[in-house]
């Protein structure tokens, strides 16, 4: 059976106490494990930016936005490993048109 691709589009953000080498390495985590199960078209590295609320009672945190193809069943599996992360402060998958 083929697998049916969808194209998404996934904003995570990065818990910014991290150091600049482990903040790098959760970022290119997630983007290579995208690219593994689909397609990664863009990935935009926002930096640090300032939460519209407290989350954790941290005030900023490092925001990534990619642009992706992939399969409907990894997108569940992604949101379930997003949310074991530690280091993932909050992300969000949406489809895009």
């Amino acid at each position: 059976m083929e697998k049916k691709f969808g194209s998404y589009e996934t904003m995570f953000i990065v818990n910014p106490q991290l150091t600049e080498d482990d903040t790098k390495a959760v970022v290119e985590k997630f983007t290579k494990l995208m690219a593994d199960n689909g397609e990664v078209e863009a990935v935009n590295e926002w930096g640090k930016r300032r939460l519209a609320y407290p989350i954790n009672d941290l005030n900023e945190g490092y925001y990534v936005l990619v642009n992706h193809k992939a399969d409907t069943q990894f997108i569940a599996e992604l949101t379930r490993l997003f949310n074991i992360n530690d280091n993932i402060m909050r992300a969000m998958t949406t489809v895009r048109h």
